[in-house]
């Protein structure tokens, strides 16, 4: 949560934007010294705002709200390097939602070990009229994720992932098999 520091500086001093006349009254002088106390805060946070908006600056209570702005789902199990590590990719996510890859890096990114993908959508061409399509006219999309232990796998939480990327018109399957070689980065 964003606070006052003690202490801190304006870089802006309100006294010293006003008239002459008015900066020799001591009064005054002390009057608005507590303008200072109050907008220095404003000042220091709009002169690192880039910082508030970059995943790997963010304060680490800035980064949850960062995360609402793309999109993300913050798990309280994630550490704050993971946050921004989710947080950094969701662009690159969302540039990818609907497609394989974009499925593949989303699950990867929330649950870790290999992840493949099966499905049908397919294209082709034939020098032959008449012949078959590619594909089948059902779509399905089979996720399968391989974690060294699937059971740590939080099931409703990978199916909300998948529901968020994947096409919204096409079936999906989920399946978390055990794998001791995946990498559970």
């Amino acid at each position: 949560m964003r606070g006052t520091v003690p202490h801190l500086p304006s870089v802006a001093p309100v006294a010293h934007r006003l008239p002459a006349v008015y900066q020799e009254d001591e009064f005054l002088q002390r009057f608005v010294s507590a303008f200072d106390a109050a907008f220095a805060p404003l000042f220091l946070t709009l002169d690192t705002l880039s910082c508030y908006v970059d995943p790997e600056l963010a304060p680490p209570d800035f980064l949850d709200w960062l995360a609402e702005w793309v999109g993300i789902e913050v798990d309280d199990t994630w550490s704050v390097e993971r946050r921004r590590e989710i947080v950094g990719s969701a662009a690159a996510i969302h540039r990818l939602r609907g497609t394989a890859a974009g499925i593949v890096d989303a699950v990867r990114l929330v649950v870790g070990g290999r992840v493949e993908i099966e499905e049908n959508g397919a294209s082709s061409w034939s020098a032959e009229p008449g012949a078959a399509l590619p594909g089948s006219a059902e779509q399905f999309l089979r996720v399968v994720v391989r974690v060294p232990d699937p059971g740590a796998v939080d099931r409703t939480r990978l199916d909300r992932v998948v529901t968020a990327v994947k096409p919204a018109h096409v079936a999906h399957t989920i399946d978390v098999v055990e794998d001791s070689d995946a990498d559970m980065s």
